[in-house]
């Protein structure tokens, strides 16, 4: 017979823990949140130290009922909701509902959904941390004003469904003032020389680096003849100095949320909302047949590198196996962390056991599942292991003045990246260059001298991965916010996703302009961060939850009762095309979707055609030879192609067509592309060749 109640989140997280309790627990899911404040109005009192009103979420009735039912039955019932801030506020909500004593020890957390560690959880409940709670609290609060005070004046001034938040601003205004650095950019020409050599039949390349002792640019092409008429007549290089000395690269540190985030976007392509929504289903639990339902990796939102002497015993015994001795280090590696502010109490996200490889996981994982699984075992035990050991070379070699430099480098161990290498925001891996004996005095041969024109490129907008990364150096947002800000700015139709990079929309450009000119301190980038320090403050019990919002809410009023005076309402109007609907003979007007923008008619509502901004590429069609093939996007936003005769023609490709035949079958080459970079490959034989750098500039 059942004598204790468990409230976790979600039914996944519920089978999981329910089948470690055994028949004394029942275990039961609240999925998710149980109270919040009113959808209908603002829902605090401002004026009674910002008292929430909270109201039972719409459809949660029947759960509810089924918990305080349950509850009565049994003499003790724990709360299990998640390790964070969030988990420790639904669990301070359902006490309130199931009217538990304030005094009783019901809240139990794990890091990590395994038998071990959720028995333990249990030995050891605790009160509910209401420093916790008032730091989720105040975070709702702050929330529920900036937006519930400036949207309706959005509303009202500019057009219905607009919204403002606190960090979604912010995120928005980073991605506007990107692509005003680009507007603004000019380019500066610049060239380089590049000397093709061999030494024993070994090629290598060597770059102009100095003429006579001094490192002098070369601007423009002037001055790259300049350096070219200093060179000897001859061929020949003389090689002036070899250094070779050994370099540690040391492992990345294993994840926290952020750079999950990023580096499932690097290689994984995964959206943030995605790598959030597997990994909890990793974390919640997978049935892997006899062993039952387990969970496969730590908790997900976390901001600490910290990672507990047990895995790392655990990590040790693994590495030394597997890889030999040589591939642990002396002393077991501790990261420390990068931002003052990261909290740190739970773990680094890291397998829940080190053994369960991914090829032992593999069959019984979705693909997506297995990947990221992959990604985070493969972290976790790269951070633990010994750091690699490249030999490098460098190789100065003399034309009369002129100097060039040759730079090599092997792995002369491998140590973790054996196992893993960290990806970057380029998407390119580094290549290790090998280059032969050479000795000073040693005379090497040019077989060409290439000299080329280049220009200086603006700043890159932001993917997925490079935004994250930026909010979190700036201190904004915390690990749950990223993926659900990123998500919201794109609904709102602020920004849209071009070929994976982030572009401000004119209604995001419209709104920003008109927040920098009330609100300028939420869209203050180290105003945001402050706050966010405050509220981790609150969480560590060293501030008072209402004196940070009412520090926050004197300023805010007076800039609301300004904006609420001056501001001017603006009429958008649609940009209207040149196409007629076909429909109804209206003009249709430009629209900005989630995907971008798209073609609507004028005569809306009356009228709801719609149809896609076709972009035609410049290829014809390779099948029907008639038609041209066009840009087009799944509905899930993703770019293919295809001939613009549809339905008489079904050509489509994933992947762009280059207009350029294959010289193997004649079929047409297509561009290819990965973090190593682009290429041209026939879909239909094992033909590929390497994208022009023109051509890889324009892609």
């Amino acid at each position: 017979m059942a004598d204790s109640l468990v409230i976790v989140e979600s039914p996944a997280k519920a089978k999981t823990i329910g089948k470690y309790l055994g028949s004394k627990y029942i275990v039961k899911a609240s999925m998710g949140h149980i109270r919040d404040l009113p959808k209908s109005q603002i829902g605090v009192e401002v004026e009674n130290d910002f008292n929430p009103k909270y109201i039972t979420i719409r459809g949660k009735g029947s759960v509810l009922k089924e918990l305080k039912s349950a509850s009565k039955k049994v003499k003790h019932v724990y709360l299990a909701a998640d390790p964070d801030r969030e988990g420790e506020a639904i669990a301070w909500h359902l006490a309130h509902y199931l009217e538990l004593d304030a005094s009783d020890t019901c809240r139990v957390v794990f890091n990590e959904i395994t038998k071990q560690a959720v028995k333990d959880a249990f030995k050891t409940p605790r009160k509910i941390n209401m420093d916790l709670v008032n730091a989720q609290q105040a975070r709702r609060i702050l929330d529920r004003l900036v937006g519930y005070k400036i949207s309706p004046l959005l509303w009202k001034k500019v057009k219905k469904g607009l919204s403002a938040g606190r960090v979604q601003s912010v995120c928005v205004k980073l991605i506007i003032d990107r692509e005003n650095e680009i507007d603004e950019f000019v380019p500066e020409e610049y060239w380089s020389i590049t000397a093709k050599v061999s030494q024993n039949g070994v090629p290598f390349e060597a770059k102009y680096h100095s003429i006579g002792g001094e490192k002098r640019e070369l601007g423009n092409e002037q001055e790259m003849q300049a350096v070219l008429d200093a060179m000897d007549s001859g061929s020949d290089f003389k090689v002036a100095e070899v250094k070779e000395k050994e370099r540690l690269r040391n492992p990345a540190p294993p994840f926290i949320t952020s750079s999950l985030q990023q580096e499932a976007a690097r290689k994984l392509g995964f959206r943030a909302s995605k790598t959030m929504s597997v990994a909890q289903q990793l974390y919640e639990g997978v049935e892997l047949g006899k062993e039952g339902t387990v969970g496969l990796i730590t908790y997900m939102r976390t901001d600490s590198t910290r990672i507990s002497p047990i895995a790392q015993e655990e990590a040790k015994e693994y590495i030394t196996q597997r890889y030999g001795a040589p591939y642990m280090p002396e002393q077991l590696r501790v990261y420390t962390k990068k931002n003052s502010n990261a909290q740190d109490a739970h773990e680094a996200i890291r397998p829940t056991a080190v053994m369960r490889d991914p090829d032992t996981m593999k069959p019984f994982l979705s693909r997506d599942q297995f990947r990221l699984y992959k990604l985070v075992w493969e972290r976790f035990v790269s951070s633990q292991m010994s750091s690699a050991v490249l030999d490098t070379m460098t190789v100065d070699m003399l034309s009369g003045e002129v100097k060039f430099r040759a730079n090599g480098s092997k792995v002369k161990f491998a140590g973790f990246m054996k196992v893993y290498v960290e990806g970057n925001d380029d998407g390119a891996e580094e290549e290790h260059k090998f280059l032969p004996p050479i000795e000073p005095g040693d005379i090497i041969p040019a077989e060409a001298i290439e000299p080329k024109q280049h220009f200086t490129q603006p700043p890159p907008r932001f993917t997925e991965a490079r935004l994250v990364r930026t909010l979190e150096e700036l201190g904004i947002g915390r690990p749950s916010t990223y993926a659900p800000t990123l998500e919201t700015i794109q609904k709102r139709g602020y920004v849209a996703i071009e070929e994976k990079k982030f572009m401000p929309t004119e209604l995001g450009d419209l709104v920003i302009q008109l927040m920098e000119e009330f609100f300028p301190e939420i869209l203050n980038a180290e105003f945001t961060a402050n706050m966010e320090g405050d509220l981790d403050h609150v969480e560590e019990g060293s501030q008072d939850w209402v004196k940070v919002l009412t520090t926050f809410y004197e300023s805010f009023e007076k800039r609301l009762e300004v904006a609420e005076e001056e501001m001017k309402e603006i009429e958008i109007q649609d940009e209207v095309s040149d196409e007629i609907c076909e429909k109804c003979g209206r003009h249709l007007v430009y629209k900005m979707g989630r995907f971008g923008k798209f073609l609507a008619c004028s005569g809306f509502p009356d009228c709801r055609n719609t149809k896609p901004i076709v972009k035609d590429i410049g290829v014809p069609c390779p099948k029907c030879e008639e038609g041209k093939i066009i840009e087009r996007r799944s509905k899930k936003g993703r770019i293919f192609y295809g001939c613009d005769t549809y339905p008489a023609c079904d050509y489509v490709s994933w992947d762009k067509p280059s207009g350029k035949p294959c010289p193997k079958c004649e079929s047409m080459l297509v561009e290819k592309r990965n973090r190593n970079g682009a290429k041209l490959q026939c879909p239909t034989c094992d033909y590929s060749e390497e994208l022009q750098d023109e051509e890889q500039e324009e892609a």
